[in-house]
């Protein structure tokens, strides 16, 4: 896959020697397309070619090359998979003189991404007791990754109801652990393992509260015991 940063100049040759077998169609509009990279403006595409970094879409009479590394969030394996597909894409480079136009994807992919992320967050109970594992640790808290694209911070000071100077003392990446959401704000999540913990005073009144155990007496104690009562009876 190519290398993202790459620019229109690192393309350009691989670009002529692919582009032998494309042509532009209609009458190329610059202008247009200068609109469309000042504005933003997303363009629905149809990927008409397969080359050697990428693929190529005809827009506004110009053909645009997609970057392998602009077409997806993830490695792309297969750029023929693309072939005849439409997509959405901005207008990312432009060089009218050499006849180049930059396409990417990727920018509105992420931002579909957030968006789809931040409604799965608003959509969390604050309250909710969930599973997650530990992600990463950092001086302030622990992050937990939720699954579904969700993770959220444990503060160091809602690790635990003791003293917690770091969380890497107590906790490890990739550890499962039951948090509760605490906060939902702004998109992020905050939760508290310290909140699932038992207070000292619920776990005293708890064990002060629950059935002492009674143990039955022996066989023989009950023989015993029972003639004792009887002793001194005496029957008509």
């Amino acid at each position: 896959m190519a290398d993202e940063t790459l620019t229109m100049d690192d393309f350009s040759k691989a670009v002529d020697d692919s582009f032998t077998s494309f042509k532009d169609e209609g009458e190329a509009n610059w202008e247009k397309l200068k609109e469309y990279q000042a504005a933003k403006t997303p363009m629905t595409v149809t990927v008409d070619g397969v080359v050697n970094k990428g693929v190529i879409s005809n827009v506004e009479g110009v053909r645009g090359f997609i970057p392998a590394s602009r077409l997806a969030l993830g490695r792309v394996e297969d750029l023929n998979e693309y072939l005849g597909k439409e997509i959405q894409v901005l207008v990312r480079e432009i060089d009218e003189q050499k006849g180049r136009l930059i396409l990417s994807a990727v920018e509105l992919l992420r931002a579909k991404a957030a968006e789809e992320k931040k409604a799965r967050i608003a959509a969390v109970e604050v309250g909710s007791v969930l599973d997650g594992k530990v992600e990463s640790l950092q001086p302030y808290g622990a992050f937990i990754d939720l699954g579904s694209g969700m993770s959220g911070l444990v503060h160091v000071s809602q690790i635990s109801r003791n003293r917690v100077k770091s969380p890497d003392a107590v906790l490890s990446v990739g550890q499962e652990v039951k948090v509760k959401v605490i906060a939902v704000k702004d998109g992020k999540l905050s939760l508290s393992m310290k909140a699932l913990e038992e207070a000292p005073e619920e776990k005293r009144e708890r064990e002060e509260s629950a059935p002492r155990d009674f143990k039955l007496p022996k066989a023989e104690a009950v023989t015993t015991n029972l003639g004792s009562l009887l002793k001194g009876i005496k029957l008509d």
